[in-house]
C-alpha cells in the first residue's frame, strides 16, 4: 500500500475510535495529519469536519477519516466542500464500494454505532481499494460539479 497523508478528525464522541485509528494509520506506514479535537471536551463536529476538508482541498492531506458518534453530522459538513466526497461506511463493504464506485476521499464513521475491529477493517479497506473509474467516473464528475440535478 502507498504511503499516504491521511488528515483524520473528529468531535468528542468520536475521539476514542479516532485515537485508536491513529495508531493503525502510523503503524501502515502513512503520515497522519491530526486536526483535533485533543480531549473529550465536548466540541462541534462540524468545525473539525470543515478543518479536514480544507486540509484535504488545500493539498496538505492525500485523504480524510472522520468520526463523531454517528457519522452522519461530520460527513454532511464535510460534503459541503466541493472536492470533498465523504462516505459514511458501516463495514469493509461499503468502504470498498464507496472507493470503486464514489471515488470517495473521505472515510466517514460512527463511533456509536460500529465496533473498533469493524472501524478498523473499514479503514484498512478504504485506503486500500482503487478507484474502479470508467462509468462511475462521469457520476463522479456530476458529485464534483455541483450541478443542480433538477436543472439536468
Amino acid at each position: 500500500m502507498k504511503s499516504r497523508v491521511v488528515a483524520i478528525a473528529s468531535d468528542h464522541a468520536g475521539f476514542s475510535l479516532k485515537t485508536t485509528l491513529i495508531a493503525d494509520l502510523s503503524a501502515m506506514g502513512h503520515d497522519v495529519l491530526d486536526l483535533g479535537p485533543s480531549g473529550t471536551d465536548s466540541v462541534d463536529y462540524a468545525d473539525f469536519a470543515h478543518a479536514l476538508a480544507r486540509a484535504l482541498t488545500g493539498g496538505r492531506a492525500d485523504c480524510g477519516v472522520l468520526v463523531c458518534g454517528s457519522g452522519i453530522g461530520i460527513s454532511m459538513a464535510a460534503n459541503r466542500h466541493r472536492g470533498v466526497r465523504a462516505a459514511l461506511c458501516h463495514d469493509s463493504l461499503s468502504a470498498r464500494l464507496a472507493r470503486q464506485h464514489n471515488d470517495a476521499n473521505v472515510l466517514a464513521l460512527g463511533e456509536r454505532l460500529i465496533g473498533v475491529e469493524v472501524a478498523r477493517d473499514a479503514l484498512r479497506t478504504f485506503l486500500e481499494t482503487p478507484f474502479e473509474g470508467g462509468r462511475h467516473a462521469r457520476r463522479v464528475e456530476k458529485i464534483d460539479s455541483g450541478v443542480d440535478a433538477s436543472a439536468a
